[in-house]
């Protein structure tokens, strides 16, 4: 039994591992699997590893489930079923087992491979292929997700509802089918003895949603009123741009596929110039390549929201494996001075809060956003409760009634000016990405270039972002912090909340705001800090260089990184926590 089942303050959990090779279906069950969770009132989080084939190749479902919500992997799993072991030592490092783990494996896949076997976990032989043969139109993935289910204390009803759910286009038949061999993995699961059972719900969770990060996401922007989208598919941001698609219609919106990165960029530039809050999503290589048109959005101050979805980079990278290394270019990558806002949700759930806060960033500042997601929270799904709708009453500021006089980039105390949209009749103006004077017209001189920077600056820099520019949570006056952005926060909040069950005082801040700075809020949030460490998935330590470059830090700080594909784990946390405080 792992350490999170027997802390109380957590909730028991579970964590599985379902491995096969692609087409075997593990992605399948593992889906059903949390489904079928959330209608037995548990929570749950789904990651999944794959290697770079197009098709084929080693894949993994990677499950936590429990009585509590969950937003991070645990430490270890505690049970892996594989159908075969196709490239399953290339995931090996993703899938940490122990001692008290237990490997489930069809004697006819072969061996379990060297680099599993020397976990110490216990190994048990299944006839995985076989049962599935004994039920006409039998699946392996069916006999997986019912001996799963049996094995962690689940009943069969809820797996049949969700069989009978996702099945009926299929036929009859196939119910039937799927049925028969779910219900001989559960036969099967009785002669296993499990690692660990899942505690009962306390109540039915049908009032959850099920959501991926890149869902959520766009949930979030369509919630803030994004009512154009154009972009581009690439991994991982490319399910953003599924789940908006068939649900910008529902509210007056449009999405397009544009032709490349390129065209995606500038036609939301070209529909917010219009007057529709725009958007586009991307991943790393696809930023890349907007940046000139970026520019172009910051210098005419029309609003456009970027969603990048990161992967391990550079180049083509890793495109199926996460990484927190577009902070630089999401920050730095544009030439010239040209203030803009970066984001980064902390969660799955939070994905819906922080898209549709970015929406209101952009548009009541008139500038460009750029959210920093990435593969692991993208292509995450979990069981969330469902999020509040906070509603932001700024809105972009529109001049709809010019007088003769109107002048698109006036000089003003907060840098925002109104903005004439097209047709108004009077609001003619120039908008391109010549510097300007205050009416819009090209200017060389260094007055009008002076104080177009001091505008665009001064409408980010002392804009009001309260409470939101950061995740604040643990001992208020700990002199132990640890500062950290993205999907690995709630990793980093796992660690202090088991750190404090044990008496040990430390607060998280977790960055929601990355750029720009607000060197007030931050240095109220550290007050009294003592020892901070960053933390964060970057090779290079990207987010800790930031955060030296724009910010006094009060105390002793270390930085604890490391690249991808290796996500950062709870326990990671709290033994270089334990080791900080010895020394």
């Amino acid at each position: 039994m792992t350490d999170d089942t027997q802390n109380a303050s957590q909730g028991a959990s579970v964590s599985l591992a379902l491995v096969g090779s692609g087409g075997a279906g593990v992605m399948t069950s593992g889906n059903m699997m949390l489904e079928a969770a959330t209608k037995a009132g548990l929570y749950g989080l789904m990651t999944r590893t794959v290697g770079p084939q197009i098709r084929g190749g080693e894949a993994a479902a990677l499950l936590r489930l429990a009585s509590q919500p969950v937003h991070n992997v645990n430490d270890i799993f505690d049970i892996l079923v594989a159908v075969d072991w196709k490239g399953a030592e290339r995931f090996a490092a993703e899938v940490p087992l122990g001692p008290d783990s237990l490997i489930i494996t069809d004697p006819a896949a072969g061996d379990v491979p060297e680099i599993l076997a020397a976990t110490g976990a216990r190994i048990v032989e299944v006839p995985l292929a076989e049962l599935a043969a004994s039920v006409e139109g039998g699946r392996e993935n069916m006999v997986i997700l019912g001996l799963v289910a049996g094995l962690i204390g689940l009943t069969e009803d809820p797996i049949y509802k969700i069989i009978d759910k996702k099945l009926k286009k299929k036929g009859e038949a196939a119910v039937t089918a799927s049925r028969a061999t779910v219900h001989a993995g559960f036969r099967a699961a009785e002669d296993v003895t499990s690692p660990v059972k899942l505690a009962p719900a306390e109540e039915e969770g049908k009032d959850r949603w099920l959501i991926s990060g890149n869902q959520a996401t766009g949930f979030g922007a369509l919630r803030g009123g994004i009512r154009f989208v154009a972009a581009y598919p690439i991994t991982p941001a490319t399910e953003v741009l599924e789940w908006m698609s068939p649900n910008l219609p529902k509210v007056g919106g449009t999405l397009v596929q544009a032709e490349d990165e390129l065209a995606s960029i500038n036609m939301a530039i070209g529909a917010s110039f219009g007057g529709r809050p725009s958007l586009t999503a991307t991943s790393g290589p696809g930023l890349s390549l907007m940046m000139e048109g970026i520019g172009l959005a910051v210098a005419s101050e029309t609003p456009v929201m970027v969603v990048n979805v990161m992967r391990g980079g550079p180049s083509t990278g890793i495109p199926t494996k996460s990484e927190q290394t577009d902070l630089n270019i999401a920050v730095y990558g544009l030439h010239g001075d040209a203030p803009h806002i970066v984001t980064a949700p902390t969660s799955v759930e939070d994905c819906v809060f922080t898209a549709q806060w970015t929406v209101h960033l952009t548009e009541a500042m008139q500038t460009v956003s750029i959210l920093l997601s990435d593969q692991f929270m993208g292509q995450a799904s979990a069981v969330i409760d469902p999020p509040a709708n906070i509603s932001f009453m700024a809105q972009r500021l529109v001049e709809n009634e010019p007088t003769e006089e109107y002048r698109r980039y006036a000089v003003t105390a907060s840098g925002i000016s109104p903005m004439a949209l097209p047709g108004t009749p009077g609001g003619q103006y120039t908008a391109d990405g010549l510097e300007h004077n205050p009416k819009g017209l090209p200017s060389t001189m260094m007055e009008d270039h002076r104080d177009q920077l001091d505008k665009r600056d001064r409408k980010v820099a002392g804009f009001d972002y309260g409470d939101h520019w950061a995740d604040i949570d643990g001992d208020e006056d700990s002199e132990l912090v640890v500062l950290t952005w993205g999907s690995t926060t709630n990793a980093v909040r796992e660690g202090i909340n088991r750190l404090r069950a044990e008496g040990i005082r430390c607060k998280l801040v977790a960055m929601r705001l990355l750029s720009p700075a607000v060197p007030k809020l931050f240095d109220a949030a550290l007050q009294g800090a003592k020892r901070i460490l960053v933390v964060e998935q970057s090779h290079s330590q990207q987010f800790y260089k930031l955060l030296r470059a724009n910010y006094d830090m009060p105390g002793e700080t270390r930085s604890f990184h490391r690249a991808g594909p290796l996500i950062i784990r709870p326990g990671e946390i709290v033994d270089t926590l334990k080791s900080w405080r010895v020394q």
